[in-house]
């Protein structure tokens, strides 16, 4: 029960709140005891039911009934498919899922001001989650942030506080902040990763205690992978399943350091041209779990795919002509996978999970634009 510098290997109690390590490395997790059957309680209605095997004691949950989120059948790309509607959360978008356990985490370690650089969807769910515990919170986000996005931070009563200049001069000014108050970036606080892994968990239930062959998800700073390959490890180390599912990350090939990585061979990251694009939910230029990412998808059998700007809107259509309205960082998913399918990469008789991260109604401006979509008059 412990932090991991892996850096060094040095340990870290869980007793103390720490975001990273003296030399100002990320951490991760220990091993952490992983999941049985008998241990889910099935007498609670969101991921606390897999309590057991989470870091954090249940009676300190904060929560909002985060988590099973409906798995839904249909098609892709002629393909059979299972959407996992994420987006479907109290804020949202996925994130609600790992904000849950870092803020119950962080509250019972007597935590009572916290810090986050957010213009989107982890900001939402930090301001929520904070509201829920009672703590203060304070957003920094860019000046060019849209308004309905930091509308919806602070109706929650967070403290917005706008940055100027670029997404990283929002990061340094975080950092500098942190000096005063809990940084709570789910960037770099493990404990969010460790509430993203039940999504592995509520597959495997879901599925009658089995496994996807694929699970397809946008790609940013990784949390997602990171969470579904450490939820479906410890499912395998208990013997409840004898495989992990190949794991897809997507990402915009306008901000693609993951999928230059990956072609590269690397385990770092490689010099790579970023520009604007309209999947700003995964814009991510530096992510921090680089190599932990890259070894999930590679130790899987899975592989990462960058999509163009053509393809995430197409996507986008195609994903609303289904009902499933999603925002363009989601659609990514959708478009790698038809990409995936074409190349046989994954096939049609495979069972794939496509992972929709972010609800449609957080962008439809954007939508609307990109769609050019506008009511007919009478």
């Amino acid at each position: 029960m412990s932090y991991v510098d892996p850096s060094t290997g040095q340990h870290y109690p869980l007793t103390e709140a720490r975001w990273r390590a003296d030399n100002g490395h990320y951490l991760n997790l220990a091993p952490g005891p992983g999941l049985r059957r008998a241990d889910i309680d099935a007498s609670r209605h969101s991921i606390w039911r897999y309590a057991r095997a989470l870091r954090v004691d249940v009676a300190h949950a904060v929560s909002l009934g985060e988590g099973g989120t409906p798995l839904v059948a249909g098609d892709w790309g002629g393909a059979p498919v299972l959407y996992k509607l994420e987006f479907m959360m109290p804020t949202g978008s996925f994130k609600d899922r790992g904000m849950t356990v870092m803020i119950s985490y962080l509250k019972s370690r007597g935590i009572d001001r916290v810090l986050e650089d957010s213009s989107g969807n982890a900001g939402a769910s930090l301001s929520a989650y904070a509201a829920a515990a009672g703590m203060q919170c304070r957003i920094l986000v860019p000046e060019t942030a849209s308004y309905p996005k930091i509308a919806q931070i602070a109706a929650c009563g967070a403290d917005v506080v706008t940055i100027k200049g670029s997404r990283q001069d929002v990061a340094e000014a975080a950092l500098r902040q942190s000096a005063e108050t809990f940084y709570a970036s789910h960037n770099w606080q493990p404990l969010f990763v460790e509430g993203i892994k039940t999504l592995a968990y509520e597959l495997w239930e879901q599925l009658g205690f089995t496994v996807p062959n694929n699970v397809v998800v946008p790609l940013g700073y990784g949390s997602n992978i990171l969470g579904v390959d450490t939820g479906f490890a410890e499912l395998q180390r208990r013997g409840e399943i004898t495989r992990r599912p190949r794991l897809f990350g997507v990402q915009a090939a306008r901000c693609a350091p993951f999928a230059a990585a990956f072609d590269a061979g690397a385990d770092g990251l490689v010099p790579t041209e970023v520009t604007p694009t309209i999947a700003e939910g995964i814009a991510t230029v530096r992510p921090t779990r680089v190599a932990e990412v890259l070894r999930a998808v590679r130790e899987t059998g899975g592989a990462i795919v960058a999509v163009e700007e053509a393809e995430i809107v197409e996507a986008l259509r195609d994903l609303a002509g289904r009902g499933l309205y999603v925002e363009p960082t989601s659609a990514v998913a959708a478009a790698g996978l038809s990409r995936l399918l074409l190349s046989g990469a994954i096939l049609p008789h495979h069972r794939t999970v496509l992972v929709l991260t972010g609800s449609g109604l957080k962008a439809s401006a954007t939508i609307g634009e990109l769609l050019k979509l506008a009511p007919r008059t009478a």
